[in-house]
């Protein structure tokens, strides 16, 4: 028999799962940073991640294969984001785990990938993304823009800080040609590290990382499903879910202060929270602290909203940078604006999609899911099979501690995900 997502995760299970991963602490696997570099739209691109394996052989899943599983960060991010995850796949359940960063937001210069300083600094600096060792993106490259855009988008994000690319520069380029970079680098790593001879793949994006993981399921012959938490769906379909477009250029990227934490932890601390708004605030100050040496670079708005014409200006910015000819350019066109969709015509089928929220997440809502998601995914031809688990406690960052949990839902999330493949829910 085949199995069948539960509707909801208890407390209780939650807290069974963190009782094993705890006994399973100490268990050894192996940890492999990686580097590469791929040339996408006529620019080199340094790609990073790392590679999680047990000491003994891979577990083989139903389908006769070894179980892979491919994990895309969220928006801000590194592949280090995913390390409490990985490293739960890779010592319970035997799983070989590959993790990558988004062209640009590994730092390239020092020992480690830790990047220095704040993304402001108090001598004037600013944070800039780091596509390939020795590439930089110079002052003179970008003018620096504040936007506090209208009521809503206020609300959410406070104040915008974006560094708007001079046309001609190199940083313009690169922002021209991510979305390609992107696909190119995620196949590319599944095709080094998951070979289709020997490793089905099950891809997980957390966040911002969602719409990159549904892009690439029909991108990849050997990916076989979805497993999801927190994973953000296509850019079309999460833009729907929260009514929200992404109204900037191509040529802008943000840059993350402060901001970004205080939008998540404003509703994840509960109807009271502006009774304690000071210390709450001081909580928000610590944790962006505490974040600085990541990234906290995002230029993924254009696939994570659906911004299908700032994509396609884009397409044609990087056409023009390689003179392509009329039908060429339509064709990149065509290609970028495609990202935040399921692929149509001969393209192989959307394959099993299985989603988990949190109770507590901002954006990841049961309603949204039911109402919004799971339709539009019903009127795909052939619609996938997609299912939804709730989790009775949880926050978006559902690898952090929480409480008691050292690691916050992810262990509740990694049994989930073997129960799935081990049930058969992924055979065809």
């Amino acid at each position: 028999m085949v199995w069948t997502p539960p509707a909801t995760v208890s407390v209780e299970q939650i807290r069974e799962s963190s009782r094993g991963a705890e006994a399973r602490a100490g268990e050894p696997i192996d940890v492999e940073q990686y580097l590469f570099t791929i040339e996408s739209l006529g620019l080199p691109w340094d790609i990073g991640g790392a590679i999680y394996q047990p000491r003994g052989p891979v577990a083989v899943g139903p389908d006769g294969k070894a179980v892979g599983v491919f994990l895309i960060h969220g928006g801000g991010g590194d592949h280090r984001g995913f390390d409490t995850m990985a490293r739960l796949l890779a010592q319970g359940k035997g799983y070989r785990v590959v993790t990558i960063t988004y062209p640009g937001n590994l730092y390239l210069e020092g020992e480690t990938y830790d990047w220095p300083g704040d993304t402001f600094g108090d001598d004037g600096s600013i944070r800039t993304p780091m596509w390939k060792k020795g590439e930089a993106v110079t002052p003179d490259q970008y003018d620096l823009v504040e936007i506090k855009g209208d009521d809503v988008f206020r609300a959410k994000y406070g104040t915008l800080m974006f560094l708007k690319a001079h046309p001609g520069s190199r940083f313009f380029d690169r922002l021209a040609a991510w979305p390609m970079a992107y696909e190119d680098a995620f196949v590319e790593a599944c095709r080094r590290f998951l070979p289709a001879e020997d490793y089905s793949i099950y891809c997980s994006g957390v966040s911002t990382g969602g719409p990159f993981a549904h892009m690439i399921l029909q991108r990849v012959e050997n990916i076989v499903g979805l497993v999801g938490a927190e994973s953000s769906p296509y850019g079309s379909i999460f833009s729907a879910m929260l009514d929200q477009g992404w109204p900037y250029d191509f040529d802008m990227m943000t840059v993350r202060t402060w901001r970004d934490v205080a939008r998540y932890a404003g509703p994840e601390a509960g109807a009271d929270a502006g009774r304690r708004l000071p210390w709450l605030m001081e909580e928000v100050f610590e944790k962006h602290r505490a974040m600085t040496h990541r990234p906290l670079l995002k230029a993924q708005h254009l696939v994570q909203f659906c911004a299908t014409d700032a994509l396609e200006r884009a397409a044609e910015a990087s056409a023009a940078r390689l003179g392509l000819g009329e039908d060429a350019t339509k064709e990149l066109k065509t290609r970028f604006a495609g990202y935040p969709f399921p692929l149509g015509g001969d393209a192989r089928p959307v394959p099993p999609l299985l989603y988990s929220i949190m109770a507590n997440s901002r954006d990841h809502t049961f309603q949204r899911y039911d109402e919004i998601l799971l339709p539009a995914l019903a009127r795909l031809d052939p619609a996938p099979k997609a299912n939804i688990v709730r989790f009775d406690i949880g926050v978006h960052q559902y690898q952090a501690p929480l409480g008691d949990l050292p690691y916050g839902t992810a262990p509740a999330v990694a049994d989930l995900w073997a129960d799935a493949i081990d049930g058969g829910y992924y055979l065809p």
